[in-house]
């Protein structure tokens, strides 16, 4: 599991053995009975009524929020009527906002892969979910990681060990970083999609600087008109 420090800094990835052990957290059984007592605590602590309940085969379902950080727009079929989007055919290309939260209900059999899936499929989403990645957001000595998690993880055994406090561990959706976006996973429309947003907005910045610096340009001339005026 990679950890990124909220500067960026990627912790155990320098051979520094204490470093990666003190980011790798392994999945510790928990019997039945101290799954018990951790829920029954869990939801005494619990604000805002997304309990969790255990049911008689050992299994507990509750609840998680995601919070989507994407860059790059997302593929729908129909627009949700908020953001940035750009039209092929049927499809959309569409900019999620960076504080869009979704809330989940989940058991604790759901791994990350199963997560990211649901996701997707909540928000209508039909780009392939290899290119995302689920990371999660913990305080540690006073500082913030982001950790990417790996596809077999169960992201409800992590909010329970944690309890139910956002600021102690929350999770962010993301792309894959740039060196492991899966090229092949984008289709034919997508990818015209991106480059016809990328041109648009190319065009925009373009504008912008040549009002920016055609106000430098008459300020210039103005303040050179007062300099040579003869006086």
């Amino acid at each position: 599991m990679d950890c990124l420090t909220a500067h960026g800094t990627l912790r155990g990835s320098d051979g520094d053995g204490q470093d990666d052990q003190k980011e790798t957290e392994p999945h510790v059984y928990l019997s039945k009975e101290e799954v018990k007592e951790k829920i029954q605590s869990y939801n005494s602590s619990v604000t805002d009524k997304l309990k969790m309940t255990l049911n008689s085969n050992g299994i507990y379902t509750g609840f998680i929020k995601v919070q989507m950080e994407l860059c790059r727009p997302i593929t729908v079929q129909s627009s949700p009527g908020q953001g940035t989007c750009a039209h092929s055919n049927n499809e959309t290309a569409f900019y999620l906002p960076n504080d869009c939260v979704n809330t989940l209900h989940i058991s604790s059999t759901n791994t990350v892969r199963e997560v990211i899936e649901a996701l997707l499929k909540k928000f209508f989403v039909a780009d392939n979910p290899a290119k995302f990645a689920l990371y999660k957001r913990c305080h540690k000595e006073d500082q913030v990681y982001i950790c990417k998690l790996s596809d077999r993880e169960h992201p409800l055994y992590l909010r329970l060990v944690a309890g139910p406090r956002t600021e102690m561990l929350s999770f962010v959706l993301r792309e894959h970083e740039t060196g492991e976006v899966m090229w092949e996973a984008f289709s034919l429309p997508e990818l015209q999609n991106f480059l016809r947003i990328l041109d648009k907005e190319e065009n925009e910045q373009l504008q912008i600087l040549k009002k920016r610096y055609a106000a430098y340009r008459d300020k210039l001339e103005e303040a050179l008109g007062g300099v040579l005026k003869p006086g």
